[in-house]
């Protein structure tokens, strides 16, 4: 009986135990799980803070980090288990009613502490080495290139017949002479320079010397193009090089494209020789184009047409009556010269030329000349101005008394002849009269019989009248004095006496022999 009961015992407390010790498991799990649970937190915490910064490799870090904390708790489960165990045999054997110093469990490492040095030590070192590969990347960029690709470059050397380009590829780029456009034919050193950006075309990745071929012409004539369809759209104007002289008219190079310019359209006016036109700068309004073709028709008379058109305006704006302005002398005629005077023409007839009497303009202005001139009249619905030169000019009767005074004798030429006399021109502007009384001393019928237009005579003054503008001549008065003093001069200044002494008084012989 003995036996069994110690059997019995012996079996209850072997299952006292395996429950006491199941306990003892279980609340080591549950406190391990409370130590886990920040640590996760902390490593989530970690990884977020990684994933903001793109370093891929401390989340790792961070990772493994938060594994090793984990296996580290389990292992102190199984060491606080083992002791709990062994206590309660102890207890149910009845030798101890406490556990031995010895037998007492370590203290766990708290999870989530990692060594903080060695671990900042790690990051800051794998950080510096992810930035030093990622700006050595940044360095070693090289592009990807295809034929037809417009991509920009640096001139890194310039001869005379190519351009060496970097456009970021492995090898540079060269750009030959026949595949650079430019607008005037100059050295390429004179154009591009070392360290100008460009933008060319590929032409081939790889020549079979490893170059790439690039083309600076075909962006240039596609940059070119669109500008000339604009200008033609928004009638702008363009400026060109004339090149030659062709059938009809010239060629002139606008940005690299031929233009034909009609002769009509280079003008104004008619021009006989057309080679006075190459190589000077033409300012030239698109009148036509044709993009399969390549063919441009430019006009220089419209760009002059609408600027003097302009001109005009602003003349028409601003001229007024007795207004001065300046002028050239376009075209001489019979009755009168034509002035520009700003892109209108404005008459002087011959009448308001000189204040004397001419017959021709041509006595007085020259083609080309530049004069001043008083608008004298303004006719904005005819377009017509008339002008007046010789109103700029001192009025020649101003003093005419000083100039000319009474008694005194002058030089003038024979104007005008009527019925009544004859017109003496003193100076331009002031004529006299010479009335057929005062023509000769004798009886003068016609006047003509004795003067004629042209003869150049000496008169005197008789008469001068300032407010009418008359003066009084004679041509009888000037001869007068002259014929006296002739008279004079024959005139012996002896005084003739009657002789008292004969011929005997000088001769007694022959008194003698009588």
């Amino acid at each position: 009986m003995s036996d069994m009961k110690d059997e019995i015992m012996e079996k209850d407390i072997a299952e006292t135990a395996v429950t006491q010790q199941e306990e003892a498991v279980s609340s080591v799990n549950e406190e391990n799980q409370a130590a886990v649970d920040p640590l996760e937190q902390a490593a989530s915490a970690a990884n977020e803070q990684e994933e903001n910064t793109g370093s891929v490799s401390e989340q790792e870090q961070v990772a493994a980090e938060s594994t090793d904390d984990k296996e580290e708790p389990e292992a102190a489960q199984e060491e606080e288990a083992a002791p709990v165990i062994e206590t309660a045999a102890a207890d149910d054997s009845g030798e101890s009613d406490e556990p031995d110093e010895a037998s007492e469990p370590e203290a766990a490492v708290e999870p989530g502490e990692p060594d903080e040095p060695d671990s900042e030590k790690s990051d800051e070192l794998q950080k510096t080495e992810e930035e030093a590969k990622e700006e050595t990347m940044d360095d070693f960029d090289i592009v990807s290139l295809h034929p037809g690709q417009i991509v920009k470059g640096k001139i890194l050397r310039v001869t005379e017949d190519e351009i060496i380009v970097n456009v970021g590829y492995k090898s540079d780029g060269v750009v030959a002479r026949n595949d650079i456009m430019l607008e005037e034919d100059k050295p390429l050193p004179e154009v591009f320079h070392e360290g100008d950006d460009i933008e060319v075309e590929v032409k081939k990745v790889n020549d079979g010397e490893g170059n790439v071929i690039l083309s600076q012409k075909n962006v240039v004539r596609h940059q070119a193009w669109k500008a000339i369809e604009e200008a033609f759209r928004n009638k702008q104007e363009l400026t060109g090089i004339c090149k030659e002289v062709v059938k009809g008219g010239v060629l002139a190079n606008i940005k690299g494209f031929s233009a034909f310019v009609p002769a009509s359209q280079l003008s104004l006016r008619y021009v006989a020789d057309l080679t006075s036109f190459v190589g000077q700068r033409l300012r030239l309004q698109i009148l036509e184009i044709d993009k399969k073709r390549n063919r441009v028709v430019a006009s220089q008379r419209a760009v002059l047409e609408a600027e003097e058109a302009l001109k005009r305006q602003q003349v028409w704006d601003n001229i007024k009556e007795g207004q001065l302005i300046s002028g050239e002398v376009k075209r001489l005629t019979n009755f009168g010269a034509f002035v520009d005077i700003g892109g209108v023409d404005g008459l002087i007839h011959i009448s308001d030329l000189s204040w004397g009497h001419i017959k021709s303009p041509k006595q007085v202005v020259t083609e080309g000349q530049q004069v001043e001139v008083l608008v004298l009249s303004v006719d904005k619905e005819n377009n017509r101005i008339s002008l007046g030169y010789k109103q700029t000019l001192p009025h020649p009767w101003d003093n005419i008394e000083e100039k000319y005074p009474v008694g005194q004798i002058f030089q003038g030429k024979v104007v005008r002849i009527t019925t009544f006399g004859a017109f003496v021109e003193l100076e331009p502007g002031v004529d006299g009269l010479v009335h057929i009384s005062q023509i000769s001393d004798k009886r003068v019928d016609k006047v003509e019989d004795v003067l004629k237009t042209g003869d150049m005579v000496s008169v005197k003054v008789l008469n001068v009248k300032p407010d009418d503008k008359r003066i009084s001549l004679s041509i009888r008065e000037a001869l007068e004095k002259p014929e006296k003093k002739q008279q004079e001069q024959r005139e012996t200044p002896f005084v003739k006496e009657d002789m008292t002494v004969s011929l005997g008084d000088f001769f007694p012989e022959l008194n003698e022999k009588e």
